[in-house]
């Protein structure tokens, strides 16, 4: 494991493997899509660790009634654009080769990670992801979220992790759930542990959100693809 963090406290993330023969599953064309397997299951879980060490924080909302969107649940937000770059040129540069956004091409991750953590009761009510300027002519367009817990897990040829968590087996609900121009589902994504999810954001983002979860912990990496 590489070591790396702010001022405080050194991170310990887990050594990132390249991974090959990623396989995109379209829901909405490639304004919504899922990769399996793009983090194994021992990078999921090391993430989960790494993210609990640093400690997270609650997150709420003034909600509806104040014009925001209902929000419960925890939080770590780091800036790391080596785990970024590590992350990216991992697979997600490949998946991307072919999609442009106004004439411009994606060149990486937002190097703001974030980590959410959801239990028992907590959700995130409908909202948009908003596109970001990061300057020099570099904006985010898609919201990338890795599930690092969930089940119903494909194995991977690449993944030798012979064990589940009990955070894994006993997720109940927690889907994030899109919708389109008349309110109508546009897709419904049940966690899976190493499965990432990428949708566009800024002006064209479907209203989304995420479902209570029922039982266990559902742990999500994010971040969001750059282009320029």
């Amino acid at each position: 494991m590489s070591e790396r963090g702010g001022d405080a406290k050194k991170t310990k993330w887990p050594l990132i493997k390249p991974k090959r023969n990623l396989q995109i599953t379209c829901l909405k064309d490639t304004h919504l899509f899922t990769v399996q397997n793009f983090f194994t299951s021992a990078e999921s879980k090391a993430f989960v660790k790494a993210a609990e060490s640093i400690g997270f924080a609650h997150q709420g909302s003034l909600g509806p009634t104040k014009g925001e969107a209902y929000r419960d649940n925890d939080r770590v937000s780091v800036n790391d654009p080596v785990l970024a770059e590590t992350i990216w040129e991992s697979g997600l540069k490949k998946l991307f080769a072919e999609i442009k956004i106004r004439g411009k091409i994606a060149v990486g991750l937002n190097p703001n990670i974030r980590f959410y953590r959801y239990k028992a009761g907590q959700r995130f009510g409908r909202h948009i992801d908003e596109s970001v300027d990061l300057g020099e002519g570099r904006r985010t367009y898609y919201t990338l979220l890795i599930y690092l817990s969930g089940g119903l897990r494909t194995k991977a040829n690449n993944d030798l992790s012979r064990n589940q968590g009990s955070a894994v087996e006993s997720l109940v609900g927690g889907e994030t759930v899109f919708y389109g121009s008349r309110q109508g589902v546009v897709a419904e994504v049940a966690p899976i542990e190493g499965m990432a999810l990428l949708h566009i954001h800024g002006d064209k983002c479907m209203l989304h959100e995420a479902r209570n979860v029922v039982k266990g912990v559902k742990y999500v990496f994010r971040s969001d693809v750059v282009f320029a």
